[in-house]
């Protein structure tokens, strides 16, 4: 018998249950990376500020006093107040290959839901705009991108049983940064500099890297100007974003472009540190943070999970240009390989742009919708 318990954050002995589920059942799947230790539980304290505006709720689906799944399901109010919508969002979904369980945890989410007087709910979707979305659909051979999500094949159906739609799907694409740039591309990106008169600002330090943040976080913001489904970075995300910069990121691998003192585009990759966690199980003590160390210095795979062109340039070689820098700058650092991460399949122009680079999209997020 599936009994649905619902918690929060206070009670620690379900919070390790919810964090400890994925571990048993990715026992047996080299592909999955844990999430690190100290982000993991960050959502599941109440003290986090998104409490200060939203709430969420977190859901186990027991087995006696085995665990067979968890969900979480958020009311984030400052989407829905900026979208005038009344969505629901669910989000670390784990469960076993069995619909009933699945089931049972998807009716307390929409009841939860229901009782806040939202109306449709879509997934997975997370608590902030720089969380990665959706449900792995293809690339399952492939081990994921640093925080974003690996999942076993059947996910999909069991979201579908418990009468989801597909709303949208992310691609991820691989470049090998061994072969070189065509030419043209190159070419193209010394032209758009020279006409359009802009620039690359290149880095050094993580000090200097910090220092660039609130110029990514009025590109962001001001990019969503007319748009829906959308929210604008806070300054909590902004925070976040440094922090990741300062931890992981190589100076070399962050570029700028600049049109006189205006930013107008962006391009944020990060060593890829997948294989460390994977050997420590996400945890930095006693001896993890060493090993993470290492793993900034020895790693060939980067992971490019940031990139954005203001509207006026797209289509016009910004994209080569940004990519025309960074390809230089991964050879250059020695990296081979990169992954670059979650692009919406509606952005056609950024796709034909990548394919002219040589870049295979080769993994697919779904995001799935349902009325309540």
């Amino acid at each position: 018998m599936i009994t649905i318990v619902p918690f929060s954050g206070r009670d620690r002995a379900r919070v390790r249950q919810f964090l400890q589920l994925p571990f048993r059942l990715y026992a047996q799947a080299p592909q999955w990376v844990p999430p690190l230790a100290m982000d993991a539980g960050q959502y599941l304290d109440p003290n986090n500020p998104f409490y200060l505006h939203s709430e969420a709720q977190f859901i186990l689906a027991l087995e006696g006093s085995e665990v067979q799944g968890r969900i979480a399901v958020l009311n984030n109010r400052r989407y829905n107040e900026y979208n005038t919508e009344r969505t629901a969002f669910f989000h670390y979904f784990e469960c076993a290959n069995r619909p009933e369980v699945a089931q049972a945890l998807f009716d307390a989410a929409f009841e939860w839901s229901r009782s806040r007087g939202l109306d449709k709910i879509v997934g997975p979707k997370g608590f902030t705009a720089l969380d990665g979305m959706g449900v792995l659909v293809r690339g399952f051979e492939h081990r994921p991108a640093f925080g974003i999500a690996y999942n076993p094949p059947f996910y999909a159906r069991l979201i579908e049983a418990a009468g989801f739609n597909p709303q949208g799907e992310l691609v991820s694409g691989y470049l090998d940064a061994t072969a070189p740039v065509p030419e043209r591309i190159d070419n193209l990106a010394e032209a758009v500099k020279r006409r359009r008169g802009l620039r690359v600002l290149r880095f050094r330090t993580s000090r200097e890297l910090r220092r660039i943040v609130p110029y990514l976080h009025t590109l962001y913001n001001g990019s969503l100007a007319g748009t829906t489904g959308t929210l604008p970075l806070t300054d909590d995300d902004v925070n976040a974003m440094a922090s990741q910069l300062e931890w992981f990121a190589d100076p070399r691998l962050v570029k700028i472009v600049m049109k006189g003192d205006d930013v107008v585009g962006f391009l944020l990759a990060y060593p890829d540190i997948s294989a460390a966690l994977q050997r420590t199980r996400g945890k930095l003590l006693p001896l993890g943070w060493a090993d993470l160390w290492l793993e900034l210095k020895r790693t060939r795979w980067v992971n490019i999970n940031g990139a954005g062109i203001v509207e006026r340039y797209r289509g016009l070689g910004g994209t080569a240009l940004l990519f025309s820098e960074m390809h230089r700058s991964i050879v250059e650092a020695g990296y081979r390989h990169a992954d670059i991460v979650q692009i919406g399949v509606e952005n056609d122009r950024m796709q034909r742009e990548m394919r002219d680079l040589g870049i295979e999209f080769y993994k697919a997020h779904r995001v799935y919708v349902r009325a309540l």
